[in-house]
């Protein structure tokens, strides 16, 4: 009788089936994909369950059609008080050599109890032997998967199954300089232009595109959780980390990461997901004399331009669309309202309850960054360990990224330092992303599927054209694209920096290649220009240079920028000064080959990983042609270069003119007053 009352304004035809359905006691949920490797499944009916804690029975939290909350209650009901401490803890985990499991991974799992690992090896098709470090080994897309499958079986083993969350920093971009705690090479993932080549493109059709390839290459692997995207802005040119920003323009930027949350994670959590950790909240762009907060030098966050707000904005678009954890910054919020402001982002009570909950609603978990506790412990350097670690929590941090001592936490919690109370809440705002994620019901991936689907080539293609969309042209005094003469005439070309057989298998005719990197080596090396020492004697139509510039890693800067004395010498003419700051080719040879074959006739390809002065001393303002690239192949360039492709890039941030205008800038501010400025924001000539 209450079925056909709760029926009666069903068509007949639908209530019949609803009928036969009841009558004949079947489930109508739909089907879960489910797999175990070291556990029994249970049977209800047609559908499967995992039994993750072996007790031959369905427990509420094995139980993938209840309610998310219902099963977190469950699971918690049975956790100890050493297993919910071990969720709050997060470290890497690399796979060694061909993709085996180290001793590290048994102690952090089973005696560390934790359950979240990051992932940094690089994944390529062709691994380099040897490796180790933080980076890790290099291993191949099917080592990786089987890695993350060994992984997940190990946890399933133990006492309630609960499975691991893998997450990555960034790794599909192209860049020469990839450092482990910073980025990872794309290897054999789909190879994009840098993140402010992605901004420069101005498409965010493609950038959706972006996030949907991206996402089914990380979770072919077993990668369901990043570190990223970064929601700072590139307001300060100093700063080393704007290679791994957008853009300087807050609603660009919010515009950019509200499509990677919806196209990475999806409107809502799943199987299918990557889950985001936005950082570095509450916006890193405005370090103070440029310095990172990774070092000493640069722990402070300036806000002299009264806008915080205008950096705060792309994380409250972030929110908006559902991101599921945010990270908090190392850097202290210099006089700001929020208190503490005397002490880093994490530790600020101010910053990640009154402002991250309370004022932009904020439900996910805050996710420290690595190693605040004891090496970056800003504000706090007196304070002990123990002492950190309380502050950090009850400001609103729920996992330490870099920590893995599961005793001194309980210790903390057995001592009454540390509620019950607050270990719980961070459980359950960690537990509710894993079990969203689908990973209680099936954490294993095939690694003949990642073989395969990992950068395949209709995934590059779409990364090829937004690399060559990505080029901005800055300047074109010789009436670009380059035409190739008919008949039997010739052009010399010097290259530098580009591989020969990019030229030369171009399908290009009258075109002779005189490459400096092939008069030194032989052979034209890929990647990042390499120096030379000598120009060619030939008589020489064009040059084209690709331009590099890179930092030493002396005096402890492991994650790289200039040493804090020369962070001010940013033009070229004052990096060919400077002993922390590397040109290649030297600014030497690049004079040298301007006037060996004209400066009007002189292409510079410029990778612009910060917002570097093209200042008139150093002499690159009289080239013919100036392209500036955040990440592409000589391959998409050259399309530029000879016409095939037509330059559409928008600079996402400003260039200044001088480096006075740069130290007088204010760090929290976008672009230069017009005296100021060469090229403004969203600058970019194209062809007729």
């Amino acid at each position: 009788m209450r079925l056909m009352m709760s029926c009666k304004n069903l068509p007949l035809t639908l209530l019949a089936i609803v009928v036969s359905f009841y009558s004949l006691g079947q489930d109508l949920t739909p089907k879960k994909q489910v797999e175990a490797r070291s556990v029994d499944l249970i049977y209800h009916g047609d559908q499967s369950f995992r039994d993750l804690n072996k007790n031959g029975s369905l427990d509420k939290y094995e139980d993938w059609r209840l309610p998310v909350g219902e099963r977190i209650e469950d699971l918690m009901s049975q956790m100890t008080l050493e297993e919910k401490v071990g969720m709050m803890l997060i470290s890497t985990l690399n796979a060694e050599a061909g993709g085996k499991i180290s001793e590290r991974a048994a102690q952090y799992i089973e005696n560390e109890k934790m359950t979240r690992f990051i992932f940094r090896n690089t994944v390529t098709n062709n691994p380099a032997p040897g490796g180790g470090g933080r980076g890790g080994a290099q291993i191949t897309p099917y080592e990786a998967a089987q890695f993350m499958n060994m992984i997940q079986e190990m946890a399933e083993s133990t006492r309630l199954g609960i499975p691991i969350m893998f997450k990555s920093n960034a790794r599909n971009h192209m860049d020469f300089d990839a450092r482990a705690g910073i980025n990872v090479e794309s290897g054999a993932f789909s190879s994009w232009p840098k993140e402010s080549g992605l901004a420069a493109t101005r498409d965010m059709d493609l950038i959706a595109e972006f996030g949907k390839i991206m996402a089914k290459e990380w979770t072919a692997i077993g990668i369901r959780g990043m570190y990223g995207y970064m929601a700072d802005l590139s307001t300060e040119p100093r700063w080393y980390r704007t290679h791994e920003t957008f853009t300087e323009d807050s609603e660009l930027a919010s515009d950019i990461i509200t499509s990677l949350v919806k196209n990475l994670q999806g409107e809502a959590l799943n199987e299918n997901s990557v889950a985001l950790t936005i950082k570095h909240f509450p916006g890193g762009g405005p370090q103070e004399g440029g310095g990172d907060p990774h070092y000493d030098f640069g722990k402070n966050q300036a806000y002299p331009a009264k806008n915080f707000d205008y950096h705060v904005a792309p994380f409250k678009a972030a929110i908006d669309a559902g991101a599921s954890s945010i990270m908090a910054y190392y850097g202290i919020p210099v006089d700001q309202a929020y208190q503490p402001n005397n002490v880093g982002m994490a530790f600020s009570k101010g910053i990640l309850t009154d402002l991250l909950r309370n004022k932009l609603g904020f439900k996910g978990y805050v996710n420290s960054d690595t190693g605040i506790i004891g090496s970056r412990a800003w504000g706090l350097e007196d304070k002990s360990e123990d002492e950190q670690i309380l502050i950090a929590i009850d400001a609103g941090t729920d996992i330490l990224s870099g920590f893995s001592n599961n005793k001194q936490i309980l210790d903390l919690v057995n001592s009454g330092k540390l509620s019950k109370e607050r270990v719980d809440l961070s459980v359950r705002r960690l537990l509710k992303e894993q079990f969203e994620l689908g990973l209680f019901e099936d954490p294993f991936v095939d690694p003949n599927r990642a073989a395969y689907l990992v950068g395949n080539a209709s995934f590059q293609r779409k990364a090829d054209l937004a690399q060559r969309k990505s080029i901005v042209m800055l300047q074109n005094n010789m009436n670009l694209p380059l035409t190739l003469p008919n008949g039997d005439e010739k052009l010399n070309i010097y290259a530098i920096g580009v591989n020969s057989n990019a030229l030369t298998g171009r399908e290009w005719t009258g075109l002779n290649v005189i490459s400096g990197n092939d008069a030194r080596t032989g052979a034209a090396a890929a990647g990042p220009p390499s120096q030379v020492t000598t120009v060619a004697d030939e008589d020489l139509d064009y040059a084209i240079l690709r331009i590099n510039v890179s930092n030493d890693r002396s005096g402890g800067r492991m994650f790289g920028g200039a040493s804090p004395n020369e962070l001010d010498m940013i033009s070229f003419s004052a990096m060919a000064e400077s002993k922390s700051w590397t040109i290649t080719p030297s600014l030497t040879e690049i004079r040298e080959i301007m006037q060996k074959v004209g400066p009007e006739k002189t292409i510079l390809s410029i990778d612009f990983r910060q917002p570097y002065v093209l200042d008139k001393e150093s002499g690159l303002l009289d080239a013919g042609a100036i392209f500036a690239t955040f990440g592409v192949s000589d391959e998409a360039l050259l399309d530029v270069i000879s016409g095939r492709f037509k330059p559409t890039g928008k600079l996402p941030y400003a260039l200044a003119k001088d480096l006075d205008a740069i130290k007088k800038q204010n760090p929290d501010a976008p672009g230069y007053p017009k005296k100021d400025t060469l090229f403004p924001f969203g600058f970019g000539l194209t062809y007729p």
